[in-house]
C-alpha cells in the first residue's frame, strides 16, 4: 500500500478502481471496492487501498436494501453507529443481527447476499486478498483460510482493530504505510484465529531479533534516505517472514516496528527543534509528514504539547 491510510475520498472511483474494473473479464467478482460503491451509491468517507484492491475503507451510508455481488476480496466490517436490528439473506438462509459496536460482519470472498439495514451506517471495512490471508496462514502455521460468514457477530477484539484504522492518520507516508501493513497481517491473524472453519490458536513465536539483525532493521529505519521501510523489506533484509519479524522485533525492543519509527520521528523533531531555528513547516516536511497541521497533531498526541508551544518552553 502506498497510499496515506484513510485519507479523503475523492467525489468519484479512484482512478486504479476504475482500471481495476474495466480490465475485469466479467466472469470475475468485482473489487471490493468498486462493489461496495456499486451497492451503497456513495463514495467513502475515506479510503487507503493498494494496487490489488486491498486496503482500508470508511463508509457513511444511507440504509441498505440491496444485493451485494461475490467481490474478489474478503471483506471485514466494524460498526460505529448506533444500535440497530438488519437481516442479512443467502439464498434460503436467513440472518438476523444488531448491529453494534464490538462486532463484525465477515463477508468471504465470493459470496453474495442480500443486505435490509434500516437505518444510515458508519462502518470501517478492510479489504483482504486471498493470497495475504495465505501468506499470514503459511507463516503462522494456521490449519485453514476459509473465513465464515458472520452477521454481527460479537468481537470486541476484531471490532477495535478495525476501528482504531480510522484514528491513525498521521499525514506522514512511511509512517501510514508502515501501520497498515502491520494492522492488516494482525488483523488476518485474529481473522484465522477466531473466524474460519476451524479455527485455532496460532503458534505463539518466542525469542528475539540476532544482534546483529536487529541493527540491520534499526538502521534501514533510522535511514533518512528513500530506504524501503515497509514490513517485506524489513523482514527480508534479516531472513525472516512479516509475521515472525514483527514478533521478534517487539520482543527485542518492546515496540512494533511503526511505533519504534514513530518515536525515532519524535526525537528527531525534538533535535530539530530545539537545536535549530528551523521551522515548523520545514521540520515537517524534512521528517516526511504531508503538512504542519498532520506534524503539529502527531507530536501532541505524543508529548501533549504543540510543537510550537514544546519549543518555547525549552526556550
Amino acid at each position: 500500500m502506498t497510499e496515506p491510510l484513510l485519507r479523503d475520498a475523492p467525489e468519484s472511483l479512484s482512478p486504479s478502481s476504475e482500471a481495476r474494473q474495466a480490465n475485469q473479464p466479467s466472469t470475475e467478482h468485482r473489487a471490493a471496492d468498486v462493489e461496495m460503491a456499486r451497492v451503497l451509491g456513495t463514495t467513502p468517507f475515506r479510503m487507503a487501498l493498494d494496487a490489488a484492491g486491498g486496503g482500508i475503507a470508511h463508509w457513511k451510508h444511507e440504509p441498505l436494501h440491496d444485493v451485494v455481488e461475490p467481490m474478489s476480496h474478503h471483506v471485514i466490517m466494524a460498526y460505529n453507529g448506533t444500535m440497530q436490528r438488519m437481516e442479512r439473506r443467502s439464498g434460503r438462509s436467513v440472518a438476523i443481527g444488531t448491529f453494534r459496536p464490538g462486532v463484525v460482519i465477515i463477508i468471504p470472498e465470493g459470496s453474495s447476499s442480500r443486505w435490509d439495514i434500516p437505518k444510515p451506517v458508519d462502518v470501517v471495512q478492510l479489504y483482504l486478498p486471498r493470497t495475504t490471508l495465505a501468506r499470514v496462514a503459511d507463516e503462522a502455521d494456521a490449519p485453514s483460510t476459509d473465513l465464515l460468514e458472520r452477521t454481527a457477530h460479537p468481537d470486541p477484539i476484531t471490532s477495535r482493530l478495525l476501528l482504531s484504522a480510522a484514528d491513525v492518520l498521521q499525514g506522514n507516508e512511511a509512517l501510514d504505510a508502515l501501520f497498515r501493513q502491520q494492522l492488516t497481517d494482525l488483523l488476518a491473524t485474529r481473522l484465522l484465529a477466531a473466524h474460519t472453519g476451524a479455527p485455532a490458536p496460532v503458534r505463539p513465536v518466542g525469542g528475539g531479533l540476532a544482534p546483529q539483525a536487529l541493527r540491520r532493521a534499526i538502521e534501514r529505519l533510522r535511514s533518512d534516505s528513500e530506504a524501503d521501510v515497509s514490513l517485506a523489506a524489513l523482514a527480508t533484509d534479516v531472513g525472516l517472514s512479516r509475521f515472525h519479524f514483527c514478533r521478534a522485533f517487539k520482543e527485542s525492543t518492546g515496540l512494533s516496528p511503526h511505533a519504534w519509527l514513530r518515536q525515532h520521528r519524535l526525537e528527531q523533531a525534538m533535535n530539530m527543534l530545539r537545536d535549530t531555528d528551523a521551522s515548523v513547516v520545514s521540520v515537517a516536511a524534512a521528517l516526511g509528514y504531508g503538512s504542519q497541521t498532520a506534524f503539529a497533531a502527531a507530536f501532541r498526541k505524543l508529548t501533549g504539547e504543540t510543537p510550537s508551544d514544546w519549543r518555547r518552553r525549552l526556550r
